[in-house]
């Protein structure tokens, strides 16, 4: 198997949606909106897309100034691929289109927990989130 990793190659909604949903993050990622998503395709500034031949297998969608912080927002690995490698190579890539003065940050998913200290994460309890729908308390 001959992966190709590719940064900032355009992708589709359609061809984003249909990873999601092989890759089990779809569960958690507004699969039916189409408008969000072409939202978050069009946002983000920094995508790494993982390809087996024209198949999308993977993809690390980021938001980043490039210096200071870089949200790790979406990592995605098409089911069948997974334990692989290519989640980490995906995250490599992110990493190399940074600068060393960058913190990469993400939330990991429930079951995904565990796989982040062993790559060189260190966890922050500090981390709060606004759910959609809630307004700042006045």
């Amino acid at each position: 198997m001959n992966i190709e990793y590719k940064v900032n190659k355009q992708i589709s909604a359609e061809e984003f949606i249909d990873l999601l949903k092989r890759s089990t993050l779809g569960e958690r990622r507004p699969i039916e909106n189409i408008k969000c998503i072409n939202g978050m395709l069009e946002n983000s500034n920094l995508i790494i897309t993982a390809w087996d031949g024209s198949k999308l297998v993977g993809v690390a969608r980021s938001v980043t100034d490039f210096h200071y912080c870089c949200y790790l927002s979406d990592l995605a690995v098409d089911e069948e691929y997974q334990r692989l490698g290519i989640g980490k190579q995906l995250q490599v890539q992110t990493q190399g289109q940074i600068e060393p003065t960058c913190k990469l940050f993400l939330i990991a998913a429930p079951a995904a927990n565990d796989y982040y200290g062993p790559l060189g994460y260190t966890k922050n309890e500090r981390c709060w989130v606004l759910e959609r729908g809630r307004k700042i308390i006045t």
